[in-house]
Protein backbone atom coordinates (compact mmCIF):
# COMPACT_ATOMS: atom_id res chain seq x y z
CA UNK A 1 0.00 0.00 0.00
CA UNK A 2 1.38 3.34 -0.87
CA UNK A 3 2.78 5.56 2.02
CA UNK A 4 0.33 8.67 2.57
CA UNK A 5 2.92 11.54 3.17
CA UNK A 6 2.55 15.40 3.80
CA UNK A 7 5.45 17.35 3.30
CA UNK A 8 6.42 21.23 3.91
CA UNK A 9 9.22 23.13 3.41
CA UNK A 10 9.92 26.36 5.31
CA UNK A 11 13.01 29.04 4.59
CA UNK A 12 15.90 30.18 6.38
CA UNK A 13 16.23 33.77 7.74
CA UNK A 14 18.67 36.43 7.86
CA UNK A 15 18.35 39.34 10.43
CA UNK A 16 19.04 42.63 8.20
CA UNK A 17 18.60 44.72 10.89
CA UNK A 18 18.72 43.46 14.37
CA UNK A 19 18.63 45.80 17.58
CA UNK A 20 18.57 44.25 20.73
CA UNK A 21 16.83 45.98 23.57
CA UNK A 22 16.23 45.38 27.69
CA UNK A 23 15.82 42.21 29.17
CA UNK A 24 12.21 41.65 29.66
CA UNK A 25 10.37 39.96 32.32
CA UNK A 26 9.84 36.55 30.78
CA UNK A 27 13.48 36.30 29.85
CA UNK A 28 13.80 37.50 26.48
CA UNK A 29 15.09 41.25 25.29
CA UNK A 30 13.12 43.14 23.42
CA UNK A 31 13.61 43.31 19.96
CA UNK A 32 13.51 45.77 16.55
CA UNK A 33 14.49 43.64 13.68
CA UNK A 34 13.80 43.33 10.32
CA UNK A 35 14.11 39.86 8.72
CA UNK A 36 14.40 38.65 5.08
CA UNK A 37 13.66 35.30 3.85
CA UNK A 38 16.05 33.54 2.14
CA UNK A 39 15.65 30.09 -0.64
CA UNK A 40 17.75 27.88 1.77
CA UNK A 41 14.67 25.57 3.35
CA UNK A 42 14.22 22.50 5.22
CA UNK A 43 11.67 19.94 4.39
CA UNK A 44 9.57 17.97 7.16
CA UNK A 45 7.71 15.02 6.10
CA UNK A 46 4.85 13.07 8.06
CA UNK A 47 4.90 10.05 7.06
CA UNK A 48 1.52 7.83 8.26
CA UNK A 49 2.41 4.87 9.57
CA UNK A 50 0.58 1.11 10.48
CA UNK A 51 -1.05 0.68 13.89
CA UNK A 52 -4.53 2.22 15.74
CA UNK A 53 -5.41 5.58 16.56
CA UNK A 54 -3.58 7.70 19.34
CA UNK A 55 -5.30 9.06 22.50
CA UNK A 56 -1.76 10.83 23.27
CA UNK A 57 0.99 12.00 20.82
CA UNK A 58 0.48 10.68 17.32
CA UNK A 59 4.25 11.09 16.81
CA UNK A 60 5.72 7.87 17.05
CA UNK A 61 9.07 8.66 15.89
CA UNK A 62 11.72 10.96 14.32
CA UNK A 63 14.53 10.70 11.98
CA UNK A 64 17.09 13.80 11.00
CA UNK A 65 19.04 13.97 7.63
CA UNK A 66 22.01 16.57 8.10
CA UNK A 67 22.56 18.04 4.51
CA UNK A 68 25.81 20.24 5.56
CA UNK A 69 28.80 18.82 7.40
CA UNK A 70 28.18 20.16 10.89
CA UNK A 71 28.85 17.36 13.23
CA UNK A 72 26.58 17.34 16.65
CA UNK A 73 26.57 15.32 20.24
CA UNK A 74 23.37 16.01 20.68
CA UNK A 75 20.31 13.97 19.92
CA UNK A 76 18.01 16.15 17.65
CA UNK A 77 15.00 12.73 17.60
CA UNK A 78 13.75 13.59 20.83
CA UNK A 79 9.82 15.01 22.25
CA UNK A 80 12.00 18.19 22.84
CA UNK A 81 12.36 18.74 18.84
CA UNK A 82 10.71 22.08 17.87
CA UNK A 83 9.25 19.93 14.72
CA UNK A 84 7.74 16.81 17.32
CA UNK A 85 6.41 19.78 19.27
CA UNK A 86 5.09 21.83 16.63
CA UNK A 87 2.92 18.58 15.51
CA UNK A 88 1.87 17.73 19.18
CA UNK A 89 0.66 21.54 19.51
CA UNK A 90 -0.82 21.43 16.28
CA UNK A 91 -3.01 18.13 17.47
CA UNK A 92 -3.68 19.03 20.78
CA UNK A 93 -5.23 22.39 19.52
CA UNK A 94 -7.45 20.22 17.02
CA UNK A 95 -8.75 18.06 19.02
CA UNK A 96 -9.28 20.67 21.67
CA UNK A 97 -12.35 21.25 19.24
CA UNK A 98 -12.55 17.62 17.76
CA UNK A 99 -12.30 15.55 20.71
CA UNK A 100 -12.07 12.01 19.96
CA UNK A 101 -10.82 12.31 16.65
CA UNK A 102 -9.29 9.15 15.66
CA UNK A 103 -5.62 10.14 14.01
CA UNK A 104 -3.10 7.34 13.08
CA UNK A 105 0.32 7.57 14.01
CA UNK A 106 3.20 9.48 12.05
CA UNK A 107 6.88 9.56 11.60
CA UNK A 108 8.77 12.82 11.57
CA UNK A 109 11.72 13.26 8.91
CA UNK A 110 13.15 16.31 8.94
CA UNK A 111 16.02 17.12 6.26
CA UNK A 112 18.21 19.59 7.23
CA UNK A 113 19.82 22.05 5.05
CA UNK A 114 19.66 24.94 7.06
CA UNK A 115 22.65 25.54 9.48
CA UNK A 116 21.88 23.44 13.20
CA UNK A 117 22.34 26.71 15.82
CA UNK A 118 23.85 29.36 13.20
CA UNK A 119 21.80 31.86 13.69
CA UNK A 120 19.65 31.16 10.85
CA UNK A 121 16.42 29.90 12.28
CA UNK A 122 16.38 26.49 10.78
CA UNK A 123 14.72 25.08 14.16
CA UNK A 124 12.13 27.50 13.54
CA UNK A 125 11.71 26.78 9.97
CA UNK A 126 11.45 22.92 11.13
CA UNK A 127 8.86 24.15 13.70
CA UNK A 128 6.68 26.09 10.64
CA UNK A 129 6.69 23.49 8.27
CA UNK A 130 5.78 20.65 10.86
CA UNK A 131 2.79 23.31 11.31
CA UNK A 132 1.83 23.32 7.93
CA UNK A 133 2.52 19.85 7.58
CA UNK A 134 0.32 18.64 10.32
CA UNK A 135 -2.66 20.92 9.35
CA UNK A 136 -2.69 18.99 6.24
CA UNK A 137 -2.64 15.63 7.88
CA UNK A 138 -5.57 17.07 9.67
CA UNK A 139 -7.53 18.00 7.32
CA UNK A 140 -7.08 14.69 5.61
CA UNK A 141 -7.61 12.54 8.58
CA UNK A 142 -9.33 14.92 10.71
CA UNK A 143 -12.39 16.23 8.25
CA UNK A 144 -10.68 20.40 9.31
CA UNK A 145 -7.72 22.11 9.77
CA UNK A 146 -6.54 24.92 11.84
CA UNK A 147 -7.13 28.22 10.63
CA UNK A 148 -4.39 30.43 10.01
CA UNK A 149 -4.76 32.34 13.07
CA UNK A 150 -4.59 29.37 15.08
CA UNK A 151 -1.34 28.10 13.09
CA UNK A 152 -0.39 31.75 14.01
CA UNK A 153 -0.63 31.71 17.61
CA UNK A 154 0.57 28.13 17.71
CA UNK A 155 4.11 29.35 16.32
CA UNK A 156 4.15 32.15 18.73
CA UNK A 157 4.00 29.61 21.36
CA UNK A 158 7.04 27.30 20.21
CA UNK A 159 9.40 30.04 19.44
CA UNK A 160 10.31 33.54 18.32
CA UNK A 161 11.45 32.83 14.94
CA UNK A 162 9.06 30.72 14.23
CA UNK A 163 5.84 32.90 13.14
CA UNK A 164 8.38 34.66 11.21
CA UNK A 165 9.17 31.05 9.06
CA UNK A 166 5.99 30.76 8.88
CA UNK A 167 5.41 34.07 6.70
CA UNK A 168 8.42 34.83 5.05
CA UNK A 169 8.86 37.53 2.68
CA UNK A 170 10.44 41.01 4.28
CA UNK A 171 9.16 41.55 7.73
CA UNK A 172 9.59 44.22 10.57
CA UNK A 173 10.15 42.50 14.16
CA UNK A 174 8.98 43.53 17.20
CA UNK A 175 8.83 42.82 20.61
CA UNK A 176 10.32 39.10 20.90
CA UNK A 177 10.60 39.52 17.37
CA UNK A 178 7.33 37.71 16.98
CA UNK A 179 5.30 41.00 16.15
CA UNK A 180 5.27 41.07 12.29
CA UNK A 181 4.31 43.56 10.15
CA UNK A 182 5.36 42.87 6.55
CA UNK A 183 7.78 44.78 4.88
CA UNK A 184 7.69 46.51 1.44
CA UNK A 185 10.53 45.59 -0.78
CA UNK A 186 11.98 45.66 -4.67
CA UNK A 187 14.29 43.04 -6.29
CA UNK A 188 16.17 40.09 -5.32
CA UNK A 189 19.52 40.22 -2.88
CA UNK A 190 22.10 37.21 -3.21
CA UNK A 191 23.48 36.04 -0.23
CA UNK A 192 26.62 33.90 0.64
CA UNK A 193 25.77 32.03 4.17
CA UNK A 194 29.32 30.97 5.73
CA UNK A 195 29.38 28.52 9.29
CA UNK A 196 32.71 28.04 10.82
CA UNK A 197 31.84 24.21 11.37
CA UNK A 198 30.16 25.32 14.93
CA UNK A 199 27.07 26.71 17.04
CA UNK A 200 26.41 29.20 19.45
CA UNK A 201 23.65 29.50 22.04
CA UNK A 202 21.32 31.90 21.65
CA UNK A 203 20.69 32.55 25.12
CA UNK A 204 24.45 32.37 25.88
CA UNK A 205 24.67 35.19 23.28
CA UNK A 206 22.14 37.13 24.45
CA UNK A 207 23.52 37.42 27.80
CA UNK A 208 27.24 37.85 27.04
CA UNK A 209 26.13 40.90 25.16
CA UNK A 210 24.35 42.38 28.57
CA UNK A 211 27.50 41.56 30.31
CA UNK A 212 29.87 43.43 27.70
CA UNK A 213 27.35 46.76 27.82
CA UNK A 214 27.74 46.77 31.33
CA UNK A 215 31.68 47.20 30.83
CA UNK A 216 31.01 48.88 27.03
CA UNK A 217 28.65 52.17 27.00
CA UNK A 218 29.22 52.40 23.34
CA UNK A 219 27.40 49.16 23.28
CA UNK A 220 23.61 50.99 22.74
CA UNK A 221 20.79 49.33 21.25
CA UNK A 222 20.60 50.03 17.89
CA UNK A 223 16.51 50.20 17.60
CA UNK A 224 16.38 52.53 14.29
CA UNK A 225 15.62 50.46 10.99
CA UNK A 226 14.95 53.68 8.49
CA UNK A 227 18.15 52.99 6.97
CA UNK A 228 17.66 49.42 6.07
CA UNK A 229 13.66 50.28 4.82
CA UNK A 230 14.75 52.74 2.63
CA UNK A 231 17.71 50.38 0.98
CA UNK A 232 14.43 47.47 0.74
CA UNK A 233 12.63 50.20 -1.74
CA UNK A 234 15.53 50.56 -3.04
CA UNK A 235 16.04 47.28 -4.48
CA UNK A 236 19.81 48.39 -4.43
CA UNK A 237 22.32 45.24 -3.01
CA UNK A 238 25.10 48.17 -1.93
CA UNK A 239 22.63 50.14 -0.52
CA UNK A 240 21.56 47.66 1.49
CA UNK A 241 24.77 46.09 2.19
CA UNK A 242 25.67 49.62 3.42
CA UNK A 243 22.55 49.80 6.36
CA UNK A 244 23.35 45.78 7.90
CA UNK A 245 23.66 46.09 11.58
CA UNK A 246 23.66 43.26 14.19
CA UNK A 247 24.06 44.32 17.55
CA UNK A 248 24.47 40.75 18.78
CA UNK A 249 27.59 40.55 16.28
CA UNK A 250 30.23 41.66 19.28
CA UNK A 251 28.99 38.69 21.59
CA UNK A 252 29.28 36.49 18.80
CA UNK A 253 32.90 37.87 17.63
CA UNK A 254 33.93 37.14 21.47
CA UNK A 255 32.65 33.43 21.77
CA UNK A 256 33.90 32.95 18.44
CA UNK A 257 37.21 35.30 17.29
CA UNK A 258 37.31 33.50 14.38
CA UNK A 259 34.30 35.13 12.91
CA UNK A 260 36.77 38.37 12.22
CA UNK A 261 38.87 36.68 10.37
CA UNK A 262 36.22 35.13 7.84
CA UNK A 263 34.27 38.37 7.66
CA UNK A 264 37.51 40.13 6.89
CA UNK A 265 37.74 37.60 4.00
CA UNK A 266 34.07 37.92 2.54
CA UNK A 267 35.22 42.14 2.80
CA UNK A 268 37.63 41.52 0.70
CA UNK A 269 35.77 40.19 -2.24
CA UNK A 270 33.32 43.27 -1.97
CA UNK A 271 30.66 41.56 0.20
CA UNK A 272 28.80 43.47 3.06
CA UNK A 273 29.35 40.89 5.72
CA UNK A 274 27.47 40.23 9.06
CA UNK A 275 26.69 37.71 12.12
CA UNK A 276 23.60 36.09 10.99
CA UNK A 277 21.05 36.44 13.88
CA UNK A 278 23.08 35.33 17.33
CA UNK A 279 25.71 33.43 14.70
CA UNK A 280 28.38 31.58 14.15
CA UNK A 281 27.16 32.14 10.18
CA UNK A 282 28.32 34.48 8.79
CA UNK A 283 25.95 36.19 6.31
CA UNK A 284 27.71 38.26 2.90
CA UNK A 285 25.66 40.37 0.87
CA UNK A 286 26.46 40.45 -2.80
CA UNK A 287 25.98 42.30 -5.58
CA UNK A 288 23.80 39.63 -7.77
CA UNK A 289 24.09 35.56 -8.38
CA UNK A 290 27.81 35.81 -10.29
CA UNK A 291 29.25 37.61 -7.26
CA UNK A 292 28.21 35.31 -4.94
CA UNK A 293 29.47 32.69 -6.81
CA UNK A 294 32.77 34.19 -7.52
CA UNK A 295 33.36 35.30 -3.36
CA UNK A 296 32.21 31.60 -2.78
CA UNK A 297 34.97 30.43 -5.00
CA UNK A 298 37.72 32.62 -3.86
CA UNK A 299 36.85 32.26 0.04
CA UNK A 300 36.32 28.46 -0.28
CA UNK A 301 40.31 28.27 -1.62
CA UNK A 302 41.56 31.26 1.40
CA UNK A 303 39.99 29.02 4.19
CA UNK A 304 42.21 26.84 6.22
CA UNK A 305 39.89 24.40 6.91
CA UNK A 306 36.69 22.72 5.38
CA UNK A 307 33.28 25.19 6.59
CA UNK A 308 29.80 25.25 4.47
CA UNK A 309 28.88 27.71 2.34
CA UNK A 310 25.64 28.09 0.89
CA UNK A 311 24.01 30.30 -1.96
CA UNK A 312 20.54 31.43 -1.48
CA UNK A 313 18.71 34.33 -2.56
CA UNK A 314 16.29 36.63 -1.09
CA UNK A 315 12.85 37.33 0.00
CA UNK A 316 11.62 34.09 0.14
CA UNK A 317 8.31 32.15 0.77
CA UNK A 318 7.23 31.31 4.12
CA UNK A 319 6.41 27.85 5.15
CA UNK A 320 4.48 25.74 2.45
CA UNK A 321 3.47 21.99 1.33
CA UNK A 322 5.08 20.55 -1.19
CA UNK A 323 3.68 17.96 -3.75
CA UNK A 324 3.35 14.68 -1.89
CA UNK A 325 0.53 13.41 -0.17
Amino acid sequence: MPRTVFAASAPAKVNLHLGVGEERADGYHDLVTVFQAVDQRDQVRLIVEDGGASESSVVARMATELLLNVQLDEDLDTPANLAWRAVDAAVDAFRSDHPGAALPPVRIEVAKSIFVAGGMAGGSADAAAALVAANAYLEHFGGASLADDQLLALARQLGADVPFALMGGNALGTGRGDDLVAMLGRGEYWWLFINPGTTISTGKAFGLLDDMRHNNPALVPHLDTTRVAQALTSGDAKQLGAALHNDLQPAALAMRPRIKQIIDLAAAEGGYALVSGSGPTIAVLCEDREHAQRASETIREQLEEAMDLLMASGPADGARLEGER
